[in-house]
């Protein structure tokens, strides 16, 4: 018992990772089923183009304003509320004919989805100590690689046996498992009878945040928000252009089609999920043998940046599998980075404040997921060429880095008064 109590906020970890598979689930499967529905439904490049910027247009709004919601009432209604609310719409998309509709349904998929990453780091900030912070958000977002692996295994045997549409109608069905047990779970450290006093003390072992929120004013004037929110912007439409157009690059490059994804994006996504956990651990490791969190983030994230860039020479590798493992090293590049900086908002700024600037965060990382999703669009109708969608790819993370490290040399926590409530 004692050794259980001292241990359960893993098994909330558990669900956060549960739930971000999930949401890469359902994001990801128009990617997998892009030949499928271009054949059905008769859509141009620029038009796939034209719905992945919709979703990535109500992600941007949707991220804005459900990160101070859930600093309001909390992540376990927040997060019941919109995990309801994208597993319906992700429901709906097989019951959609046209463009504009498809559009319609990815937009309302994306309002919904922006509340998994505010909700995950605020509960993150909740139940972890800032020690354990990077490894924990390493763990749950490592469950979006275990989402883009299960995809191209799961959809295309749906699909190709019931048709598209039940594809998203089944898998929207089984996600509601998850919110019964996440209502049923879900409270507080200390609301929890599972928690123990040991570890209670354990959660509870930095300084303690003063209770209240900070208006939006505040947190704009601070180069800290500007110095996540730029990162985010830079670094979050990479990963958007892997999810959203990996399959197509393959199918186009190496002639794999539906029944051929599943090999190569489970193995680029099983490297992905390997960095993101290596990534959380490499930064708590080093803060554990005595560096700053300055020190470890940064060292760790320059390790990230340089393991994407070789990503430029993809398009010319002829070998699947030599592109594969590029592909592989910078996607895990990608997750070990983003579980970093990730973690800076808790590292940063007060307690009450944490869900508001991942909100920000977020929503300057989706306006960069609509512009990437316009120019891979104007790219591929114009050249049918990824080499300068890779160019763009390899050198987005050095310079998400210098930029952290100009407006934050320090990663000096910021003080500034807080309303109380």
């Amino acid at each position: 018992m004692a050794t259980r109590a001292g241990s359960y906020r893993w098994t909330i970890c558990a669900l956060l990772f549960a739930a971000t598979a999930i949401n890469y689930i359902d994001r990801q499967m128009i990617g997998v089923l892009k030949p499928l529905l271009q054949a059905d439904l008769g859509w141009s490049e620029r038009q796939y183009a034209d719905i992945v910027f919709w979703f990535q247009a109500a992600y941007a709004i949707g991220f804005l304003g459900i990160g101070r919601f859930i600093d309001l009432v909390g992540p376990r209604i927040g997060y019941a509320l919109a995990f309801g609310f994208w597993t319906l719409a992700h429901m709906a998309h097989g019951m959609v004919n046209s463009v504009v509709q498809f559009a319609a349904v990815r937009f309302a998929l994306g309002l919904g989805e922006s509340g998994n990453f505010p909700a995950g780091l605020k509960v993150v900030a909740e139940w972890f100590p800032q020690k354990e912070r990077a490894f924990a958000v390493g763990l749950f977002n490592a469950g979006a690689n275990v989402g883009a692996i299960v995809t191209p295994l799961l959809v295309p045997a749906i699909a190709l046996t019931y048709g598209w549409r039940m594809a998203f109608i089944a898998t929207g069905a089984f996600s509601i498992v998850w919110l019964v047990a996440w209502v049923a779970i879900y409270r507080r450290p200390r609301e929890h009878v599972r928690v123990g006093a040991a570890e209670l003390a354990l959660i509870e072992s930095d300084p303690i945040a003063p209770a209240g929120h900070l208006p939006w004013r505040r947190l704009f004037a601070r180069r800290e928000t500007w110095a996540y929110g730029i990162a985010k912007f830079m670094t979050d439409p990479i990963w958007w252009m892997f999810l959203f157009w990996l399959p197509d690059f393959l199918g186009k490059r190496y002639g794999l089609d539906l029944k051929g994804y599943g090999p190569p994006l489970v193995a680029i996504y099983v490297l992905s999920d390997l960095g993101s956990v290596a990534g959380g651990w490499m930064s708590s490791r080093l803060m554990a043998r005595g560096r700053s969190a300055n020190v470890a983030r940064k060292l760790t994230m320059l390790v990230c940046a340089l393991a994407v860039l070789p990503i430029v020479t993809v398009q010319y590798v002829d070998h699947l599998w030599g592109a594969v493992l590029l592909i592989g090293l910078a996607t895990a590049g990608h997750q070990a980075f983003s579980a970093n900086l990730l973690t800076l908002p808790s590292d940063l700024f007060p307690r009450a404040a944490v869900a508001s600037v991942v909100g920000i965060g977020g929503t300057a990382g989706a306006i960069g997921g609509m512009l990437i999703a316009q120019f891979v669009g104007h790219v591929l109708e114009a050249t049918g060429s990824y080499a300068p969608i890779f160019a763009v790819a390899g050198s987005a993370y050095l310079l998400a880095l210098l930029a952290i490290h100009l407006l934050s040399p320090r990663l000096t926590p910021v003080h500034i008064p807080i309303v109380e409530k």
